[in-house]
């Protein structure tokens, strides 16, 4: 068995695609299709093509809410930290910082919920151990 990709909804995919760059992953292939009036596009973290995420957009939808009750993606970051500076610096929250040194989430623009996970936790730094969780994770 391998695994494939995981796919979400997005209603902006734009939006979304320059969030996930931020988290660091990168657009390998996209499709369109007229016909059913959608496009598929897939990202991937650079290095690790193989496990891909496909955002599937709908032309014709008006907005999803709650993310479909879907769980979370989970990615390991070379420095939590960064990233989460980064995300937070664009203009987008940061659900449950990263306290520990090891685990954030946030959301996509279309409250999909992911996971950032340090490989081999940081020590503590300000200003992410005194900051409150912002919201469901």
């Amino acid at each position: 068995m391998k695994y494939l990709h995981t796919m979400i909804r997005v209603s902006d995919p734009e939006e979304t695609i320059r969030f996930l760059e931020l988290v660091g992953l990168r657009e390998v292939k996209r499709f369109d299709n007229e016909a059913g009036r959608y496009t598929l596009i897939f990202l991937a973290a650079p290095g690790d093509e193989d496990a891909q995420v496909e955002l599937t957009h709908n032309w014709d939808e008006k907005g999803y809410d709650g993310g479909r009750n879907f769980g979370h993606l989970a990615y390991r970051v070379d420095n939590i930290y960064e990233t989460c500076q980064r995300i937070m610096d664009a203009g987008y929250t940061i659900n449950r910082p990263p306290r520990d040194g090891h685990m954030a989430f946030v959301r996509t623009p279309d409250g999909i919920s992911i996971e950032l996970l340090q490989d081999g936790p940081l020590d503590p730094a300000e200003p992410w151990v005194s900051m409150p969780n912002s919201g469901s994770w």
